[in-house]
């Protein structure tokens, strides 16, 4: 039930609003060069958040400690609330492709990448998490966006990595 104050009009409270504002994604999409994450639910863009990536961020992850965030699709997988970061969403990096790739060139493919929130004990001051690229090749957001990702997201559902 949604409350409104009446300030003598009358009419139907003003829910659709509230009930539209967090509806839930089916689709995310990161644009690295952005460092944007997008939310959808079908066509509609429901959410947009500033984000930071891996250290070396230009470039698809390759292997093992390259420090880059993977580019391409991959699934949302497991939900970890005892990470050593702010909540933690598993991307379903590496994928087959990307194991081939790592194998042929003699690489480990490197694995748990995850979209998540700040340290939980940060070695940084706050400025250098909003205004860096810091992770080890994971899609990083403020803690308070990270919330609400977590809220309006789901396991499996497609997430693509842009460059």
């Amino acid at each position: 039930m949604v409350l409104s104050l009446s300030l003598g009009v009358c009419g139907p409270p003003l829910a659709s609003a509230a009930a539209t504002e967090f509806a839930t994604a089916t689709h995310v999409v990161v644009r690295k060069a952005e460092r944007r994450l997008y939310l959808y639910d079908g066509p509609k863009l429901i959410g947009e958040y500033k984000i930071a990536l891996g250290l070396s961020p230009v470039g698809t992850k390759e292997r093992e400690r390259d420090f880059r965030t993977p580019e391409g699709r991959y699934y949302l997988a497991r939900r970890n609330t005892h990470s050593d970061y702010f909540l933690s969403i598993q991307v379903s990096y590496p994928n087959k492709e990307d194991e081939l790739k790592a194998k042929k060139n003699h690489w480990a493919p490197g694995g748990s990448i995850m979209i998540h929130g700040l340290p939980n004990t940060p070695k940084h001051p706050a400025s250098y998490y909003a205004s860096s690229d810091w992770t080890d090749g994971c899609i990083a957001l403020s803690n308070s966006d990270m919330v609400e990702v977590w809220m309006r997201t789901r396991e499996n559902i497609p997430i693509d990595i842009y460059p």
